[in-house]
């Protein structure tokens, strides 16, 4: 497992499997250990992934400032590791809200970055903000599944703001409610720094017209990857963030939801790798 110290002297952490063109990877949650992305669906088998945890998370070390979890603030450990493994430029995938610190990343350096894959991204970088309607919108979608009849309802009201989060509307946030989808679930808690996602999203992390106006000028392709299933971001959102970019192009999965390598990973590892080795 290789260490480097961020610009502060925080240790970070990161983890190398598979084999083939190193791929870099920034993982969501927000702020959850670099675990739960596993292989990738067996992207392993076709590139060596460096994985990393983010600072907080896994077996990186906590900042002395918890300011620093900051999405913003941790741009520059993205540049740091960059340096560290030694790349003039990588391509590089991030999930969900990491996604978010992907685009800050490009935006920041756009020179570093040959190829971007953003999977499933919150694009909040870019001012777009969840919607009700449309994770519900998307819930109603499983209607026929076993669960619906009992997690419709409770997924309602946390939306609403009227009732907590529910481990019963799980299921919403994968196209396949098997073992593997309770087992990715059931780590969640363990592999994610509460405190730290608090503070990933805190005011000012973002000037979305800033970004938006550098991003603009990104030279590098980019793959935004949505599941059809997804309520946040919906393939509609995944879209608009593809428009964001000068050179995108957008994939919806069929079937998948928000963690599409698990809902169908050989059309996940194939979708991923035409674009990468296009």
């Amino acid at each position: 497992m290789p260490i480097f110290s961020a610009s502060d002297g925080t240790r970070l952490a990161y983890h190398l499997r598979g084999r083939g063109e190193p791929l870099a990877v920034v993982p969501g949650g927000p702020m959850r250990a670099s675990e739960y992305l596993g292989d990738l669906g067996g992207l392993t088998a076709h590139r060596r992934l460096a994985l990393l945890d983010l600072r907080g998370t896994g077996d990186s070390e906590a900042p002395a400032d918890p300011a620093t979890y900051r999405c913003d603030r941790m741009v520059e450990d993205l540049e740091v590791w960059r340096d560290h493994m030694g790349l003039e430029h990588m391509d590089l995938l991030a999930h969900s809200a990491g996604a978010a610190l992907a685009m800050l990343y490009a935006a920041r350096h756009p020179q570093r970055i040959r190829r971007l894959v953003l999977v499933t991204p919150n694009p909040s970088a870019l001012g777009l903000r969840a919607v009700a309607e449309d994770r519900l919108a998307a819930a109603r979608l499983r209607a026929g599944e076993l669960w619906f009849g009992r997690a419709f309802p409770a997924f309602r009201a946390w939306l609403t703001g009227e009732a907590d989060f529910d481990d019963v509307f799980l299921p919403f946030f994968h196209g396949r409610w098997d073992d593997t989808a309770r087992a990715h679930t059931d780590a969640e808690l363990r592999q994610t720094n509460e405190e730290a996602g608090e503070r990933y999203f805190a005011e000012g992390a973002f000037t979305p017209d800033a970004t938006r106006k550098a991003l603009a000028a990104l030279t590098a392709p980019v793959l935004v990857y949505a599941g059809a299933l997804d309520g946040w971001p919906s393939p509609a959102v995944a879209r608009r963030t593809a428009e964001a970019f000068p050179h995108a192009e957008c994939a919806v999965q069929p079937g998948a939801a928000h963690y599409p390598w698990l809902d169908d990973p050989e059309r996940f590892v194939g979708r991923t790798l035409a674009f990468l080795d296009r």
